[in-house]
């Protein structure tokens, strides 16, 4: 089985099933900047347009084939099904060999072991979504790590936390004037990064469903980056950029993470003012490198327009 990084998610984009330019996306002709795409079964479709909305999956699948498959260089591709059920038929399909993976929605523990039966193709990653009411628990949050470290570990990217849905169950909405992390969720996105992310697990964000603020959405990017998570739901194609330039490393941050990470390197030393430690700092550089492996480096500019690079101070 190959090995996708969490980092190569970038903004990922939900586009309903019954949509007619899947196949454009999937090899760039539009919005050749994403990075990744979930052909969405579930809350995006209907009841009455889910038979629809299978055949026009069908028929995508069967366009990828006849173009021999995907491009290399093409966004990842992942469809989200309506339930178990669903799933342990598309998982059977042949054509399901051109999707990566599947988004598991409202995933918990009692349904785990349904999805487990139903997604049964070792070849298909999976990204579960945290969504229900038993996400505010951080006892059954810490049980379905446990879970599902033990039987598809290998085969979960990213563990997504479902805002909207989670909001929905006590009944409120994003205030169009602050992040997320003013509501409820500033407890639970720290309370999964922190059990979750212990567990080995990366965590995408949730997504910022107000389009005419972009503003606030680069202020709740700067939180999600600093709680850990990788990438972030979009709403809309016109976030798809502002995500992943958010998602690019700073320069200070990869030349100290370079310094973190080398064979020579100080059990302590200085780098631009500030202390490092590459006894409990590994962790932290080897994530920024591969972010920035995925992302590239922000260069700052200097008010005469020059890039300005500082030098490391190691202290011997």
């Amino acid at each position: 089985m190959k090995i996708l990084s969490p980092y190569a998610l970038g903004a990922t984009l939900y586009m309903p099933a019954t949509r007619a330019d899947l196949l454009d996306v999937v090899f760039r002709t539009k919005l050749p900047e994403l990075r990744s795409l979930v052909v969405c079964l579930e809350d995006a479709v209907a009841d009455i347009d889910i038979d629809t909305a299978l055949s026009n999956l069908h028929v995508l699948l069967s366009a990828i084939n006849d173009r021999g498959g995907r491009s290399g260089d093409g966004p990842l591709l992942f469809v989200r099904p309506r339930d178990s059920v669903m799933a342990a038929v598309l998982n059977d399909w042949p054509l399901i060999k051109h999707v990566d993976g599947f988004v598991v929605p409202k995933l918990t523990m009692r349904n785990l072991g349904s999805w487990e039966q139903a997604v049964t193709n070792p070849e298909l990653f999976l990204m579960p979504t945290l969504e229900t009411a038993d996400v505010f628990n951080p006892v059954a949050m810490v049980e379905l790590g446990q879970a599902l470290r033990a039987n598809l570990a290998s085969r979960i990217i990213a563990l997504r936390i479902g805002g909207n849905d989670l909001m929905g169950s006590l009944g409120l909405r994003r205030n169009p004037a602050t992040t997320l992390y003013s509501t409820p969720m500033g407890y639970v996105i720290p309370m999964l990064a922190g059990v979750m992310g212990s567990q080995g697990f990366a965590l995408t964000a949730p997504v910022f469903e107000q389009l005419a603020t972009p503003n606030l959405l680069g202020e709740e990017l700067d939180l999600d980056i600093a709680h850990g998570l990788v990438g972030k739901t979009a709403i809309h194609p016109s976030q798809i950029s502002l995500i992943q330039e958010k998602l690019r490393v700073s320069l200070e941050d990869l030349n100290s993470a370079k310094l973190i990470v080398s064979d020579v390197a100080p059990a302590v030393f200085k780098h631009n003012d500030v202390m490092c430690e590459p006894a409990t700092h590994y962790k932290w550089a080897i994530k920024i490198l591969e972010r920035a492996e995925w992302h590239g480096v922000r260069v700052p500019e200097a008010a005469n327009g020059e890039t300005t690079i500082r030098l490391a101070e190691a202290a011997q």
